[in-house]
Formats: structure tokens, sequence, C-alpha cells
């Protein structure tokens, strides 16, 4: 009982959220990234904002709160298709960093980790082909290739730790069974004498780069573990994530 109350108490701020999401999911932003090219329509932003409204029609759904459902329903699959539509390349068959965009992102590698669409979608499939043909280094995972146009920087950023990891994520959930151990067993040597990571590592240079120690790392390495146990988040999200149409 004092569990529901508590969620119960936060449902009016919840509602407020999503009123407010629904004015503007469909405005550019800067990515989960914060690239330094101005605001774009980013593909992970926009299913983020669809997983946001996604989690709270369960909620909705689960506990009998009052709530636009019909509504809301109507958003969350506008929200999908459009991402669906605008933010995959039917020719080369992948996600793309931004609607219209031809870059990738390894982002993209969340779609099937939040449910968005189960790992066995070819859309997934194809994004995952992708990004281990345009941005693995040395068997590791680039954010995105590093173009002036897109982030202001210059090009030679190190291998970004976590989209590694959700990389060995995917591996799982596609039963590539030993790619995902190897790929995580690889970048467990990576931890420094306590077992530490940075948010970067240097391939060529075999040194950790950036931020130290890097909590986003950390949490995708424990998120990748439970994985490789069919007990992770990865799993539990993908339950509800949609057939491929």
């Amino acid at each position: 009982m004092k569990r529901l109350y508590r969620i119960g108490s936060g449902w009016a701020l919840q509602q407020k959220l999503i009123e407010h999401l629904e004015r503007i999911w469909e405005q550019p932003d800067d990515g989960i990234w914060e690239v330094r090219a101005g605001r774009r329509h980013f593909t992970f932003s926009k299913i983020m904002a669809w997983v946001a409204l996604d989690r709270t029609v369960r909620d909705a759904e689960r506990f009998n709160f009052q709530a636009p459902l019909e509504s809301w329903r109507k958003v969350r699959d506008r929200m999908h298709a459009t991402i669906c539509e605008l933010g995959f390349d039917s020719e080369r068959n992948t996600f793309t960093q931004s609607f219209g965009s031809s870059e990738l992102d390894a982002s993209l590698l969340l779609i099937p980790l939040v449910g968005f669409l189960p790992a066995d979608d070819p859309r997934v499939s194809g994004t995952v082909a992708a990004i281990e043909r345009e941005l693995m280094i040395d068997g590791l995972v680039l954010r995105y290739r590093t173009k002036a146009d897109i982030d202001g920087l210059p090009p030679g950023e190190g291998v970004f730790l976590p989209c590694s990891f959700w990389l060995a994520n995917n591996y799982r959930l596609q039963h590539r069974d030993a790619e995902a151990r190897a790929l995580f067993e690889r970048l467990l040597s990576l931890r420094n004498d306590v077992g530490l990571l940075a948010e970067e590592y240097d391939p060529q240079a075999r040194r950790q780069l950036g931020n130290f120690p890097q909590a986003f790392s950390h949490l995708a390495l424990i998120g990748t573990a439970l994985s490789l146990h069919d007990v992770g988040p990865a799993q539990q999200r993908g339950e509800g994530a949609r057939p491929a149409s």
C-alpha cells in the first residue's frame, strides 16, 4: 500500500511531464552527445521521448491511474511510426543518427535495449551490422565519426566504452553468445589495476582516455554482465518491444 501511495503521489507530476513532452518531442535537440553543430532531429532523442510516453502508459494501465490513455496511445503510435519512417535508411537497412542523415551513431544500439524494437527485427540487425562495419576500431565501438559539420571536433576520438558494452548486449539478445562474452571479456581486460574504467579507450596507444572513473562505463558493464545471465534490464525492457512491421 505504501508503495502504491508513493507512486500515486507522483502521478500528477508525471502527467505534467508527459503533457510537456507531447508539445516538444517534434522539436530538434542537441542529442545524447550534445554535439556542437546545432540542433537536429536526433533519432535516439525521439526514441527516448517514445520510451517516456510508453512507460507512462504502462504505469497507468498497471496501476489503474486516471489518464487520457486513448490520446496517449495515439501519440505513442505516431512517435513510433515517425521514427521508423524518418530515422531509418531503407536502402542501407539501418537507423541513422538523425532524420534524413546518412551518419551512424552508436546510441542506436540501445534500440532493443529500451524496448523500442525487438533484437530480432531486421532493422535492428541491419543497424548492428552497419555499426560493426563503420564504427568499429580494433573490435571496439566509436560513438560516431567526428566530422566538422556534425560536432566541430577534430577526428581521432577514442572508442567510447559504454557503446561497446551496448554492442555486447545486442550480441546476447541476438543469441550471438560467444561474441557477446568475448567482447565483454575484452572490455574487462581494459580496466586498471583496481578495476576502474574511463569513458574512452585509445586502441593505438592502449590507454584509457577522458573522464575517469566514468560511471556511465560501469553502469554499462553491470547491465551487460546481467544480460549475459539473462536477468538484465535489456531482457526485461525487451519483453514489451514491438514486433517487426
